[in-house]
């Protein structure tokens, strides 16, 4: 049987590449090793342009029960700074702090309706790439198969086996393994729950502030008192190794105690699990040195690993996905412009290195000593400058990253204003609000849909299936030319 796109691995960025594909009228097939989905608890939530991505989609109701669009948070930590997002004129940093294994589930439930097969208990064993297709061998649960497709998406992780059967390497470095974050729900006792700022006050220290990393010179703590009742606990420790005994809540306990100076009870979780109870040790930071061979591409972990300091994992994740699945559904329809493919590395290497970078400088301005204290004390007195902290914030949103040259206009390249509905069919838009570019996107008519919507400081915009700007203009009478010449760059040659 031959697909257009087999996808490797069925977590969040494995099921977004899907559900975006069959949005586009691809048909994909989803191969994930695991039986049932994961019990285990790993990300907690969203960051960044993704929250944003996920409410053009439709998606975000659905996540959260919350039909009003996303407002950007007042307050977010860059390497333990509190970041007094609330003064910024334009602030890009949203949150959804809900547990990943929810986000799977509604990409799941998406997947389905969309008519994608999801083939679970199914592990990708072997690739042959030949010149028009890959052959890729599964093992299921009735024995060996072989599957043909145009194309193979790995989505499998940090130690994916797709990226190693394809030849592509992962350079970087394994962090200091003295290094240990260790994070668990718990519960705390009533009396220390700061009743003002829902920190978690500790008798002889203060309160420590929730959802923000609190760092002394021996390590960092952050305190999640989450809506949903849990509560989870991390600890940080740079000078302790991790032991041989299995983790407990009682060493997370001598962690804190370590930390901060000042013990504090803690109990095991109430409710029904999966509960998180995890130690790791040291960590990686890698960008594998091609993100294409041949046929088969990355996304996600598979394609780079970092800190988890801020939370940008599936940020960065979900957004590569987005942005490689239209460029193959263009492929696969026929119409897709010669370098298309391509523009997938060069558009997300760049952001994928920016996270690394970041992730990187923040576990330097958390690390131990009076001298790191020091850097601090200059760093904290930049960030009152509005400049650095809007750079900050763009930073930690990803809504740094521009795609294209240099904009004639200040939308071009970057994520699109709300176009209420319109976004959520995954096509290409022309947004004219001069009723003059029909006839002009009329050649483009079988893949470029002609909208209406209000958009402040542009009367026209050409937005990518991935919801950034190819085009826009602010001029009463826009000009034709340019239109043509970026529906041509982005969605290929017009019907003839």
């Amino acid at each position: 049987m031959t697909f257009d796109v087999v996808v490797s691995g069925g977590g969040p960025n494995g099921l977004m590449v899907a559900c975006e594909l069959a949005l586009a009228g691809v048909r994909p097939v989803v191969l994930e090793r695991l039986t049932s989905p994961s019990p285990e608890q790993r990300a907690n939530g969203m960051v960044g342009q993704v929250v944003r991505l996920f409410q053009r989609r439709g998606l975000l109701e659905r996540l959260t029960g919350d039909p009003r669009p996303p407002v950007p948070v007042p307050q977010f930590m860059f390497a333990a700074f509190p970041l007094p997002l609330r003064e910024l004129a334009d602030n890009p940093v949203y949150t959804v702090m809900v547990p990943q294994r929810k986000i799977e589930a509604t990409l799941a439930a998406r997947a389905e309706e969309l008519g994608v097969e999801i083939r679970r208990g199914h592990e990708l064993t072997g690739i042959t790439q030949k010149d028009d297709l890959v052959v890729v061998e599964v093992a299921g649960p009735d024995g060996n198969y072989e599957l043909e497709a145009r194309y193979l998406v790995g989505a499998d992780g940090g130690k994916s086996p797709v990226r190693k059967m394809a030849g592509i390497g992962f350079p970087g470095y394994t962090g200091d393994e003295d290094t240990v974050s260790r994070s668990a729900h718990v519960t705390v006792p009533a009396d220390l729950r700061d009743p003002v700022t829902g920190g978690l006050r500790v008798p002889g220290y203060g309160v420590i502030p929730p959802f923000l990393h609190h760092r002394t010179e021996r390590g960092l703590v952050a305190y999640a008192p989450f809506p949903d009742g849990r509560t989870m606990l991390s600890v940080t420790t740079l000078d302790r190794p991790e032991g041989s005994a299995p983790f407990s809540i009682a060493e997370l306990q001598e962690a804190f105690t370590h930390v901060v100076g000042v013990e504090v009870p803690l109990g095991p979780p109430a409710g029904d699990g999966p509960h998180m109870l995890r130690r790791l040790s040291g960590g990686q930071t890698r960008v594998a040195d091609r993100y294409r061979a041949g046929r088969v591409f990355l996304v996600g972990d598979a394609a780079h690993v970092h800190s988890a300091i801020g939370g940008p994992g599936l940020n960065l994740g979900l957004q590569d996905s987005v942005n490689l699945a239209w460029k193959l559904a263009a492929t696969v329809h026929g119409w897709a412009p010669d370098g298309l493919l391509d523009t997938y590395e060069a558009e997300r290497r760049p952001a994928g290195e920016r996270v690394t970078m970041h992730t990187q400088a923040q576990h330097v301005l958390v690390g131990p000593g009076p001298k790191v204290t020091a850097l601090r004390t200059l760093f904290g007195e930049l960030l009152r400058e509005p400049a650095v902290l809007q750079h900050v914030a763009d930073l930690i949103a990803g809504a740094d990253i521009t795609y294209g040259p240099s904009p004639a206009s200040p939308l071009t390249g970057r994520f699109v204003p709300d176009l209420g509905e319109a976004t959520r069919s995954g096509r290409p838009l022309l947004v004219d609000n001069t009723g003059t570019l029909a006839p002009v996107a009329g050649p483009w008519s079988d893949r470029v849909d002609v909208v209406t919507a209000p958009v402040d400081g542009a009367t026209a915009l050409l937005v990518r299936p991935d919801c950034y700007v190819a085009w826009a203009t602010a001029e009463a009478a826009p000009d034709a030319a340019g239109l043509r010449s970026a529906l041509t760059q982005w969605f290929g040659e017009p019907r003839g």
